[in-house]
């Protein structure tokens, strides 16, 4: 597989799947540019060559319809800034050919949103799932998807994948139109490097000791994440939500907080094989409890298995913070994905700080961290500690499906695996 410094882009047009999803506000001017930056590095290495940037990517969930809330020509003044080049903008990313003609080596060119066809995901619209009506269409929209995708590849003499967020999905921008490019015409950008590496870090290239934070509210959204990593950390911590589905397991007292009733069993399984493969599983033993859910809430700390009725606990007590510390503290290799208790809270974040501190002490001393999911790095940037973490991932469930072992469409096509 040829990488982005081996290629020589000059008198090239190049295609880049980039992550442009980025938050607006109700005027259509960009919040948080985040994405945009994580894209530079390609785009200018492309420019600083000779070559030409046609760039591409989705916003939200139009449903394969147009949608003006969702239009990538709001974000084009704020990628023209961010890559010191007057972007032009193709107002039809199936139609551009004229567009894309037009553009001079040095020159950049923004597609619209790729979602408003829907051949981009390659699913019926409007269709009910498990009908004949649904199997018959998605039949059809596979070759559709096809075609897209020959369509878009046919603006460039390069493709390079520089979208870690969506090399998860088989979308035609991610993992068909690379059909359409040889191996010396295809590439990862410099983010989904980094991103394929920091996963290998975490999961391949593992320093011993190996602490994983697992957080969130409920268990079976990280089961297969959960079993995979049994079988690499040498500590796993379990918190937020979760917790009191462990505790009510156990036969705890846990009021009125989150629990999934219907994964009790799932909950002691996993205790059993952490114990089984000799993995030091952290669980809360005490908790920040409130008598409502609201940053105002009374609170008390208790203990996570004995939650006073008419109680919930939304955050990770003292006794526990310092549990969480020292299975941290002295890791070399550390994956930190979900908070410790509702952080949107300001009077909740004592745990989620607690992790926070703690990861930035260990990497300080040399470990290696990597915060992956959304409410994680939200957290970190909460804190302003994004400069004390070893790498932030950009990409949620695109990370979550890497950690849990399942091969990312997005990479693959590119690997030609």
């Amino acid at each position: 597989m040829i990488t982005i410094d081996q290629f020589n882009f000059a008198g090239k047009k190049a295609i880049v799947r980039v992550d442009f999803n980025v938050p607006l506000d109700e005027n259509g001017n960009v919040t948080d540019e985040t994405r945009i930056r994580g894209a530079l590095p390609t785009l200018k290495k492309i420019l600083a060559d000779g070559g030409t940037v046609i760039m591409m990517s989705h916003m939200g969930k139009p449903k394969g319809k147009v949608n003006e809330k969702m239009s990538l020509k709001q974000i084009v003044k704020a990628v023209s800034d961010n890559l010191g080049v007057g972007v032009k903008f193709a107002p039809d990313c199936a139609n551009a050919t004229e567009e894309v003609n037009a553009l001079k080596p040095g020159e950049a060119l923004l597609l619209e949103n790729l979602r408003f066809y829907p051949e981009e995901e390659g699913k019926p619209v409007g269709i009910e799932k498990g009908t004949h009506e649904y199997d018959e269409a998605a039949k059809a929209m596979k070759a559709s998807q096809k075609e897209f995708a020959k369509k878009l590849a046919s603006y460039a003499d390069v493709y390079v994948m520089d979208a870690f967020g969506t090399a998860h999905r088989k979308h035609a921008s991610t993992a068909v139109i690379d059909e359409y490019f040889n191996a010396n015409s295809r590439m990862l950008g410099y983010l989904m490097e980094k991103e394929v590496q920091a996963v290998d870090n975490v999961l391949d290239n593992i320093k011993r000791p190996f602490t994983a934070i697992m957080g969130g509210s409920k268990v079976s959204t990280k089961i297969g994440i959960i079993e995979n990593l049994l079988g690499k950390v040498d500590n796993l911590i379990l918190c937020g939500g979760m917790t009191y589905t462990f505790a009510k397991a156990q036969g705890g007292e846990i009021g009125d907080s989150i629990v999934e009733l219907d994964k009790l069993d799932l909950a002691l399984d996993i205790m059993k094989k952490a114990e089984e493969k000799g993995v030091n599983l952290v669980l809360g033993t005490d908790c920040v409890a409130a008598d409502k859910f609201a940053n105002d809430a009374k609170t008390q700390v208790c203990p996570s298995n004995a939650v006073p009725a008419g109680w919930q606990g939304l955050d990770a007590g003292p006794e526990t913070r310092t549990l969480f510390a020292n299975a941290i503290e002295n890791a070399k290799t550390i994956l930190w994905n979900g908070p410790a208790g509702v952080f949107e809270f300001d009077n909740f974040i004592g745990g989620s700080k607690a992790i926070a501190d703690a990861i930035a002490k260990a990497t300080a001393n040399g470990a290696f961290s990597l915060i992956g999911g959304g409410d994680s790095v939200a957290c970190i940037n909460k804190f302003g500690m994004a400069d004390q973490v070893s790498y932030i991932s950009t990409g949620g469930g695109a990370l979550l499906e890497a950690i849990e072992g399942k091969t990312l469409p997005g990479v693959a096509a590119i690997k030609g695996e």
